[in-house]
């Protein structure tokens, strides 16, 4: 296993979240980020969240504000983007 496959995700005081593995960002805001990771859909949230460090190469993401939760979505859940809704 690759070392940008790996999923590890740590916590460090609620204000910093620090997650690997992760392939893609699927949508972001202040609140909320959605995350595709090699193990699931991962979505944080939290209030006044930013991405402090971001590197989708090597799988490496850092998010920090204050962290309210965290949950792996099923994949049946996952948010799609827009163009993927619309229907032609």
């Amino acid at each position: 296993m690759s070392d940008a496959s790996v999923h590890h995700v740590q916590l460090e005081n609620r204000q910093r979240a620090e997650i690997t593995g992760v392939t893609s960002v699927e949508s972001f805001d202040i609140t909320e980020f959605t995350l595709t990771t090699s193990a699931g859909v991962l979505q944080v949230h939290g209030t006044d969240l930013h991405m402090k460090h971001l590197d989708l190469e090597s799988g490496h993401v850092i998010i920090e504000g204050l962290v309210t939760g965290m949950q792996y979505l099923p994949e049946s859940k996952k948010k799609r983007g827009l163009t993927t809704r619309l229907k032609w």
